[in-house]
């Protein structure tokens, strides 16, 4: 993405960003007709074929869509995780960071489709064509390719673990830079000479041959350029917006992507008032290394094994987030509320978890290796099995917290950190626990 400066009012910025329920982009008379009634919607698209689809940011999870005519849709956001859209008409939709976890999507055209950043975890496409679509930096891992049409198509930066192509038509497809293709199943797969491999190298005879694929000699061909979709300006209902919003709105550019971190931070430093709503994002398996997610509001978001690593989430609103799984070493989550928040096995070596609110939380078997929880709040959290050695824990309240299996080893605990049973720390307790006392 190329890089520009924003100059976005504070309230329109918001607004943009928002994806919490009162002010969601998507069309709410489309949505309805979508989920209720799937053939009275095709007939609605057979006659009115010009009307724009506007279904970005929907929440259409394990929706049943088989059949659906939603060409040329704008359905980027959405969350289509564990939908069924068997033999559904997507050719040309934005697909943009769509959710499209555990989807089914047999037979299905995408083709041209627009599914840059979309993840596909787990998903089903086999028979899908999908020639000449954008999967730029999509999330494949697991999912199921088996005969699909990926002709012309780019799946550059693309996570391809375990992803199966198997008998798929590859000819012509981009694999630059994609992730983990030795991992793929790949037998009986069609590649060509032009099909480019992850090392920006066409794809060889030899190759195919390596992988258990067929390889066809093609006349040279350029690849497609790939054009961004044209998304027509969302349509503005009052009653959905905060008391008094509508009349601060106004054109203007759009809020960059959040996985293109630099230029997320950039935006964020020259708009250091701006308050983030962001609530419920799908951004599982993403990498923002680094990112700038300060003060932003976050709840019910999901980042399960995302790369979090410096990121700054100091002051953010965490409840009930997802972040199984995810590396956040070193990164800054200063008197940010996790309550309710999912840290399952999650990586915050050398983390500033201080003064966080982390109530009922459950960090199962999280790596908290030197990490700093002065002054959190730890009631009733599950701290089963994680690890704490090196960790500070003064002023920390314990209370009702779950300390099953923890490793406290050199943890520092003070006089003022208050233990499971409600009462403060002992000299006895952590050495009891093989932590360090101070009265500090």
């Amino acid at each position: 993405m190329k890089a520009h400066t924003l100059a976005i009012p504070a309230m329109l910025f918001a607004g943009l960003c928002s994806l919490t329920p009162p002010a969601h982009a998507y069309n709410r008379d489309q949505l309805n007709l979508l989920r209720s009634n799937v053939e009275k919607w095709n007939s609605m698209r057979t006659a009115q074929p010009e009307l724009p689809i506007d279904l970005s940011k929907a929440n259409l999870e394990d929706a049943s869509l088989d059949g659906a005519n939603l060409a040329e849709a704008n359905l980027s956001k959405a969350d289509l995780s564990g939908a069924s859209l068997d033999r559904a008409n997507l050719r040309k939709a934005n697909l943009s960071m769509a959710y499209l976890k555990r989807a089914d999507l047999k037979k299905a055209d995408l083709s041209e489709a627009w599914m840059v950043g979309a993840n596909l975890r787990d998903a089903f496409l086999k028979g899908a064509r999908l020639t000449a679509a954008n999967l730029s930096g999509t999330n494949l891992r697991w999912a199921k390719l088996g005969d699909t049409d990926l002709q012309q198509a780019s799946l550059k930066g693309a996570n391809l673990f375990a992803t199966n192509f198997e008998g798929a038509n590859l000819k012509g497809t981009l694999f630059t830079k994609a992730v983990r293709l030795g991992n793929a199943v790949m037998n009986d797969a069609k590649v060509s000479n032009n099909t480019i491999l992850p090392s920006g190298e066409p794809a060889s005879r030899g190759w195919a041959m390596r992988h258990n694929s067929r390889f066809v000699e093609e006349e040279p061909a350029a690849p497609v350029e790939f054009v961004r979709p044209v998304v027509a300006p969302p349509v503005i209902i009052p009653e959905n917006l905060p008391h008094g919003a509508a009349s601060q709105l106004v054109p203007s550019q759009p809020a960059p992507d959040v996985r293109e971190v630099e230029e997320w931070n950039t935006m964020r430093a020259e708009n250091p008032e701006v308050r983030l709503e962001m609530s419920e994002e799908k951004l599982g398996d993403t990498r923002l290394e680094g990112v700038d997610l300060s003060n932003a509001n976050l709840k019910q978001s999901e980042f399960e094994g995302a790369d979090l690593d410096k990121a700054n989430l100091a002051g953010a609103t965490l409840t009930g987030v997802d972040f199984t799984r995810a590396d956040m070493k070193k990164a800054n989550l200063k008197g940010a509320n996790l309550e309710g928040a999912v840290l399952d096995r999650a990586f915050l070596k050398q983390a500033d978890l201080s003064g966080t609110n982390l109530r009922s939380a459950n960090l199962y078997g999280a790596m908290l290796y030197g990490a700093n929880l002065d002054g959190a709040d730890l009631t009733k959290a599950s701290l089963f099995d994680a690890n704490l050695e090196k960790a500070s824990l003064k002023g920390t309240n314990l209370t009702g917290t779950n300390l099953i299996g923890i490793n406290l080893n050199g943890a520092v605990i003070s006089s003022s950190t208050i233990t499971p049973s409600g009462k403060p720390a002992t000299r006895s307790w952590a050495v009891l626990n093989n932590a360090t006392f101070t009265d500090q």
